[in-house]
């Protein structure tokens, strides 16, 4: 483990802690101490903040469902079905043609993944609550509570009506649901209240200024789809709070952001730090690149060749696009230069951006059903990588903020060329003038393009319920997953 990922993983746990001077970090700290007597004082109450943290992990890999969810009922990323490899029951092809019900992975999981980040957020808090006179509990309260405050926002994001649970030793058996413009109105207000306690931090993984406002710029753009009432000027101005604080810039190149030792980028804002051996769940690579492709970054295990960039996603980049560079395509090679041969299709291995079909059977070649698709080579692979990327994920990153404040000035009739050109010199493409809408939505799918924003984006600019390849025009009601059918059975009220 490189001394960078060392120093990551021990920032990440000890971050969150207000002061250790006479506690020893120890990750088996819960079973040295006895559960009924846990915690005696504040300093072992803020050691139950690292698992509110750690649930993040799990929202981007098929344990929590939520980058998937995201990414594959849009237009950008899609699982065709390859002979049987990535069949699955339909669970990827449902995401895609928007078919899902209450019973599909992605629905269960993401519903008790981002609850088990509220949960342990509320545990936490209420550890601290007997602590709360002092400063340091005021600020680990207030980190708890911005972490919440993500958690209930990618739950009103996805399933709309939901259950606001604000404790975890109180907290009803059975909550009912609550409007989903009520539990903005209270993140909002928590968001706000929490600010004067967090720090300017410009350690990526930690809970700082700079993550509480880009969550309020984020639900303020998105106010309309929550509430019925857009807030455009608010979005703009929060947006602006996380410019003006100064710390955070475009990268020179735009893959910077996703390389390997990202850990200290200047884009990124708040960030999962993944580590292939300390906080493992990162497998974009595993599932996007092509069986023999483990001879190419010189990997320890064989990928799984499943998804890829829908052909008309791929085809927005033009040719002198430096983002377009994040794709893998043509043929494909050894780490030494010699050229690989798939020997199951008889021919060299050739990455195709076009997919015949969705559903590719016995009457395609083996050529079409191995080798369709672009790849997806937006964070870096690098050589020796294993099944897990060390590559921390962007949650939040400053190119977004850019692109965000840009669609509020001109959803208020304003000029947002300044903005936007920023993130398209940097890609080495042309400025733009007068920027529109539609303008700004194709932008953000070319700059966020697997980083979780596309379903959101597209249903922002109502344009999600739109036949795409493969897949017909769907209704508004797929706007929302629904409530997993094993949640509604459990607990009848989430039902009504």
């Amino acid at each position: 483990m490189t001394k960078s990922k060392i120093m990551k993983k021990i920032y990440f746990l000890s971050a969150i802690i207000f002061s250790l001077s006479c506690t020893k970090l120890d990750e088996k700290i819960f079973d040295k101490i006895p559960e009924k007597e846990f915690p005696e004082n504040e300093e072992q109450a803020a050691l139950n903040i690292i698992p509110t943290y750690r649930e993040l992990a799990d929202l981007i890999d098929d344990a929590g469902w939520w980058f998937w969810a995201q990414e594959v009922t849009s237009d950008e990323i899609v699982f065709p079905v390859r002979l049987t490899d990535w069949e699955d029951g339909g669970k990827w092809r449902v995401l895609h043609t928007h078919e899902w019900n209450n019973n599909v992975d992605a629905v269960n999981s993401m519903w008790s993944q981002m609850y088990d980040g509220v949960f342990e957020a509320n545990r936490a808090i209420d550890e601290l609550i007997p602590f709360q006179a002092a400063e340091a509990a005021k600020i680990n309260i207030a980190k708890l509570k911005t972490l919440r405050a993500f958690y209930l926002y990618l739950l009103i994001d996805n399933y709309g009506d939901v259950p606001l649970v604000t404790s975890f030793f109180t907290a009803d058996p059975q909550p009912k649901k609550n409007k989903r413009s009520e539990i903005f109105d209270f993140l909002i207000q928590d968001l706000k209240e929490s600010l004067p306690f967090l720090q300017v931090n410009t350690k990526k993984f930690a809970v700082s200024k700079g993550l509480a406002y880009s969550i309020l710029a984020k639900l303020y753009l998105n106010a309309e789809i929550y509430t019925g009432t857009p807030k455009w000027a608010e979005a703009e101005s929060y947006c602006d709070s996380v410019i003006q604080l100064g710390i955070y810039n475009l990268e020179a190149k735009p893959l910077l952001p996703f390389v390997k030792n990202n850990d200290n980028s200047v884009e990124n804002i708040f960030t999962i730090p993944f580590d292939s051996r300390s906080l493992k769940g990162f497998r974009l690579h595993m599932r996007t690149l092509h069986y023999l492709m483990n001879q190419t970054y010189d990997m320890l295990v064989g990928p799984w060749n499943g998804c890829a960039a829908v052909e008309d996603h791929y085809n927005s980049f033009t040719n002198d696009d430096l983002r377009k560079q994040g794709f893998i395509v043509g043929p494909q090679f050894t780490s030494t230069g010699k050229a690989l041969f798939d020997e199951t299709a008889g021919k060299p291995l050739v990455i195709n951006p076009k997919i015949p079909a969705l559903i590719m059977d016995g009457s395609y070649t083996f050529e079409q059903i191995r080798m369709s698709g672009a790849r997806i080579g937006k964070f870096e692979i690098a050589a020796g990588t294993d099944e897990n990327l060390d590559n921390d994920f962007p949650l939040f990153r400053y190119a977004d903020i850019l692109l965000m404040a840009a669609e509020a000035k001109i959803r208020q009739g304003k000029n947002g060329d300044n903005l936007v050109n920023q993130v398209r010199q940097r890609a080495g493409v042309a400025a733009w003038s007068g920027t529109t809408l539609d303008m700004i939505l194709a932008e953000r799918g070319r700059e966020m393009f697997a980083e979780g924003h596309r379903r959101q984006d597209l249903i922002r600019f109502k344009k999600f319920n739109n036949a795409w390849w493969a897949k017909p025009a769907s209704g508004p009601e797929r706007n929302l997953f629904p409530i997993p059918q094993w949640a509604i059975d459990a607990n009848p009220n989430l039902g009504l």
